[in-house]
């Protein structure tokens, strides 16, 4: 199924809502816009196998582009608006993009992008106007709301956050059905894990152009769903449209708990929740406390899966399994887990190593890099993939996560997860946000530090940095523990709710300009790091 079916059925039902405006895309207006856009896409010389690149804010146009290459065989590249010109040029360049489709609302970025790539040859924006590009509801017209009787599937061609490096393109076969065939991957996976359906309110309060919030709002329209999208997140306006739209599935990281959980308690009992059957977490690791916390709120609706971009594998836990072994990501669903030390050996139960999934064919390749792809294959299985994360399996096949091989830190001989210290300080009332980071130790090679964005009204300094230490210490052994604290007044998180470390770890260099500023946020005034 695809809009088009329930297009048939029901052209009036809304597909897509923006949460804070009320603005509605219905199924008809989604089926008829995307087959003109399609269609005005191949008069303007794409074929199938070409790629569509979309810069976009969260808007229901998203999901027009989207579908337009769905139904012709084309890909879908959803790039980052939160990247720098020149880091959406090498995404737009690195996809070999031929159509180049942005918001308005992006303002600079966008013109910025147009002069960067200017062999791109079909450049269109939407709600607005934009140096550069065409107006996109003009090009729109020259297409034909007839569908045509062929409409390939498509497939989106996502790049990974970049939080460790430059982003990397993960590109598929294209399948070989119709867009109105049955064969994608992810739609009875929803349907069976939760109860995906013609009646599903999807509420999605992250960035459109990530992978989990792009796939699973087009399953809901795949489906004949409606999806709610916020135009950005905000705590209080997430629970508000639960109670406005009547929500029955969403989709959350981590961070986006802790600030609802950090909510004064009039505001969070404040709206209706009862239509709230499923609320779906993952993309970084969840601390035990802050999921505790949820359930305890919401009641046993959440469910867990990790998984990747990339697709190499999945796993999937629901909240009673969860209570029985709290800080799983599950079981695998799709794929074979597998811990492996850093030569491949395959270790015992308990034990942490490399997580890879196996698979009966290779899931993935990273677009124009095959070095990285082999980096991202088992050395003797290339079916088993990796993209570097660090865990364990317990004797029932339950994996538990430790944290990314990258981001580990070796101090005085001994490997400590950054992971465990954060989690450890999530919840302290004086905390907003935590980065745990390796630094430069001449004794230990590294030393453990926090990196601490303050909660509103609290005051950073010396006194609040030996309080949260005594924290830590009172929780994790105290090898583990932060020598040092510094605050600043925001962490660099992409929108999807990921610490990009590296930032972290670049003001921490060795360079003398950037030691300097490793003393300065150590009194009370804040040193800032911009946000990604």
């Amino acid at each position: 199924m695809y809009p088009g079916t329930h297009a048939d059925a029901d052209p009036d039902k809304p597909a897509v809502i923006m949460a804070g405006s009320g603005e509605r895309l219905t199924y008809g207006e989604l089926d008829e816009r995307s087959t003109r856009l399609a269609d005005a896409l191949t008069g303007a010389g794409l074929g199938v196998g070409d790629t569509v690149a979309l810069l976009s804010d969260n808007s229901v146009r998203a999901y027009e582009v989207y579908w337009a290459a769905m139904r012709s065989g084309r890909y879908l590249a959803a790039v980052n608006s939160h990247l720098s010109p020149a880091e959406v040029a090498y995404i737009v360049t690195d996809s070999g993009a031929k159509a180049l489709v942005v918001s308005a609302a992006l303002g600079p970025l966008a013109t910025a992008v147009a002069e960067l790539v200017p062999d791109v040859p079909v450049k269109l924006v939407y709600g607005g106007g934009a140096d550069g590009y065409r107006d996109f509801d003009e090009f729109l017209a020259t297409g034909s709301p007839e569908r045509p009787a062929d409409q390939p599937a498509g497939a989106d061609m996502l790049y990974s956050s970049g939080t460790t490096g430059r982003p990397k393109g993960i590109k598929v076969d294209l399948p070989d059905r119709q867009v109105d065939e049955p064969g994608d991957v992810l739609t009875p996976v929803l349907q069976h894990m939760y109860g995906f359906g013609p009646d599903t309110v999807y509420l999605s309060p992250a960035p459109v152009y990530h992978a989990a919030p792009l796939r699973f709002g087009a399953t809901a329209q795949r489906l004949g769903g409606t999806v709610v999208m916020m135009e950005r997140f905000d705590a209080e306006a997430a629970l508000r449209a639960i109670e406005t739209y009547r929500v029955t599935h969403s989709q959350w990281v981590p961070t986006m708990f802790v600030r609802m959980l950090k909510l004064p308690e009039e505001v969070r009992g404040r709206y209706d929740l009862s239509s709230h059957r499923v609320a779906v977490h993952a993309a970084a690791p969840c601390p035990v406390e802050v999921k505790q916390a949820m359930i305890g709120w919401w009641g046993p609706v959440l469910y867990e899966y990790y998984a990747s971009t990339e697709g190499a594998g999945m796993t999937f836990i629901d909240s009673e399994q969860w209570l029985a072994k709290p800080g799983s990501v599950g079981r695998s669903v799709v794929g074979v887990a597998h811990i492996c030390d850093d030569a491949g050996k395959e270790l015992p139960t308990g034990e942490v190593g490399t997580v890879y999934f196996e698979r009966d064919e290779v899931p993935f390749t990273y677009h124009n890099d095959p070095a990285k792809t082999r980096e991202a294959q088992h050395p003797e299985h290339e079916t088993w993939t990796t993209t570097g994360d660090v865990g364990y399996l317990d004797e029932d096949g339950f994996l538990y996560l430790t944290d990314r091989k990258a981001f580990m830190i070796i101090s005085g001989g001994v490997n400590i997860y950054p992971q465990e210290v954060e989690d450890a300080l999530a919840l302290h009332p004086a905390v907003f946000d935590v980065g745990v980071i390796g630094v430069p130790d001449e004794e230990m090679g590294e030393a453990v530090k926090a990196v601490v964005q303050p909660a509103p009204g609290v005051t950073p300094g010396p006194e609040l940095e030996a309080e949260l230490l005594a924290y830590v210490r009172e929780r994790i052994a105290h090898y583990k523990a932060p020598r040092s604290v510094d605050f600043v007044d925001e962490l660099p998180r992409t929108p999807t709710g990921k610490l990009v470390k590296r930032r972290l770890k670049e003001r921490y260099s060795r360079s003398a300009g950037v030691a300097a500023q490793v003393a300065e946020p150590q009194t009370p005034s804040r040193s800032g790091i911009a946000s990604s």
